[in-house]
C-alpha cells in the first residue's frame, strides 16, 4: 500500500501456516494448540504444507506480521501459493459453466464475477482451504452430473477434510443420487475427515476435541447475531459456534428431503441442466444457512453461496448481470466494521437472500419495457 511501511496481509493465514508447519516436522500434538488458532479439520494445514516445506528450506520464517516484522518475507511464497488454491473455485465453476453449454462470454462474465467475490475469502481473510473445498465440492456434483459416483464421494471427502462447512449441502448431493448407492458414497466422503482427524485426536485428544466441538468466535472482532444471545458463552467473552451449527445442518436436511422429491428421475443416470441447475442453487441455499443460524459471522462466511449461486445465474444475462452486481456489492460491503446484531447482520443477510432469488429468477426486463399493455396484445394475439 502506497505510503504503508507495513503490508496489508490476511491476519488469519498464519496460523493455519503455523499448523502446516508443524504438520511438516510431525508434530500432529501441536496441531490444535495456540499459536495456530485451527478449529477446522487438519486438511485445512495440510494444503499449507508445500509453503511450509519451502519455507523451512529456505531458513525463511514463518513468524506472523508485527512492528518488528511489517513485511514478513514468507508472504511472497504464500501469497501466490493461496490465490493458486483458492482458483480451483474457478476452474470448477467454468467446468459446469461448459458443461452446461454456456457461451464461452458468459464464461468469461461469470469468472469476472467469482474473482471478486473471491477476493474476499482468499486475499482479505487468507482462508484458502474455504475456496478450495467449495471448489471440490463443485467438482463432486459435476461428477454426479455425469453418473461418476465414486468419483464425486472421493471429491467430497477430499472438501469435507480442507474445510467441512460443505456437510451443509451434502444432503443436497444424498437426495440426487440413488438410495442404494447413498452408503458407499458417504464412507467414502467420510473416509479421509475420519483418518485425519483420528490421527489428530490419538496425538493430542483434549485440544482436537476442544477445538473442533466447541468452535470458538469473537463477537467483539466479528459480527453477532441474534443466535448469539442463545450461544454457550466461554472464557474472555468467546461464544462456542458449534452447537448452533446443529440447527443449520438439521434445516439444511429439510431442504434438501423437500426439494429432492423432484430428482427421483434423474438418480442413477446423468443429470440433464435443469436438474443439475437445480442442484446448484439448492446447494448454494444450504451454503447461505450457515449466515442464517451463525452466532458470529464473518465477512468471508458469505462468500461459499455467493460462489455457487452465480454458475446457476449464467443461463441467462437477466440472471448474471443482476446476481453478480449484487454479489460483487455485498462482498464489499460486508467488509464494514459494524458490530452491531441488527446493523450488519440483518442487511448482510437480506442482499445474500436477494442474492439466491436473483440468481434464480430472472428479471422481466422485457415484460417491463413492453409496458403495461404487453400482456393484453400477447393474450390477444393468441
Amino acid at each position: 500500500m502506497a505510503g504503508k511501511t507495513a503490508w496489508a496481509l490476511p491476519d488469519d493465514l498464519w496460523g493455519t501456516l503455523t499448523a502446516a508447519g508443524r504438520l511438516l516436522h510431525l508434530h500432529l500434538g501441536g496441531l490444535y494448540t495456540q499459536p495456530t488458532g485451527l478449529i477446522t479439520l487438519p486438511g485445512a494445514a495440510v494444503i499449507l504444507v508445500p509453503v511450509a516445506a519451502v519455507a523451512d528450506a529456505a531458513g525463511i520464517p514463518l513468524a506472523i506480521q508485527s512492528a518488528h516484522n511489517p513485511q514478513p518475507a514468507v508472504w511472497l511464497l504464500a501469497g501466490p501459493y493461496e490465490v493458486v488454491l483458492s482458483a480451483v473455485t474457478l476452474f470448477a465453476a467454468d467446468a459446469i459453466a461448459e458443461h452446461l453449454g454456456t457461451p464461452w462470454f458468459r464464461r468469461a462474465a461469470l469468472t469476472f464475477a467469482e474473482v471478486a467475490t473471491l477476493w474476499s475469502v482468499s486475499v482479505r481473510w487468507g482462508h484458502p482451504e474455504d475456496a478450495m473445498a467449495v471448489g471440490l465440492f463443485l467438482y463432486a456434483i459435476l461428477a454426479l452430473a455425469r453418473d461418476r459416483p465414486r468419483g464425486a464421494a472421493w471429491l467430497t471427502g477430499a472438501a469435507i477434510v480442507i474445510q467441512p462447512l460443505v456437510l451443509l449441502a451434502l444432503p443436497v448431493l444424498a437426495m440426487a443420487m440413488p438410495p442404494r448407492r447413498l452408503p458407499g458414497f458417504l464412507a467414502r466422503a467420510a473416509a479421509p475427515a475420519a483418518v485425519a482427524l483420528g490421527a489428530a485426536a490419538a496425538a493430542n485428544w483434549n485440544a482436537t476435541y476442544a477445538a473442533v466441538t466447541s468452535q470458538p468466535n469473537f463477537p467483539a472482532i466479528n459480527h453477532p447475531t441474534p443466535w448469539a444471545a442463545l450461544s454457550p458463552h466461554m472464557a474472555g467473552g468467546v461464544i462456542a459456534a458449534g452447537p448452533a451449527r446443529i440447527v443449520a445442518i438439521v434445516v439444511a436436511c429439510g431442504c434438501a428431503v423437500a426439494a429432492g422429491r423432484r430428482w427421483r428421475a434423474a438418480r442413477g443416470a446423468g443429470w440433464d441442466a435443469g436438474t443439475l441447475r437445480d442442484v446448484l442453487w439448492w446447494t448454494a441455499f444450504a451454503l447461505a444457512l450457515r449466515c442464517a443460524f451463525e452466532p458470529v459471522v464473518v465477512a468471508y462466511y458469505l462468500w461459499p453461496a455467493l460462489a455457487v449461486a452465480l454458475i446457476v445465474a449464467a443461463e441467462a444475462w437477466s440472471r448474471l448481470i443482476p446476481a453478480a452486481v449484487a454479489a460483487i456489492v455485498l462482498t464489499f460491503v460486508s467488509q464494514a466494521a459494524w458490530h452491531g446484531v441488527w446493523a450488519w447482520w440483518a442487511p448482510m443477510t437480506a442482499l445474500l437472500a436477494l442474492t439466491l432469488l436473483l440468481a434464480r429468477f430472472p428479471l422481466p426486463w422485457r415484460r417491463l419495457a413492453a409496458g403495461p399493455g404487453s400482456k393484453a396484445l400477447t393474450d390477444k394475439a393468441g
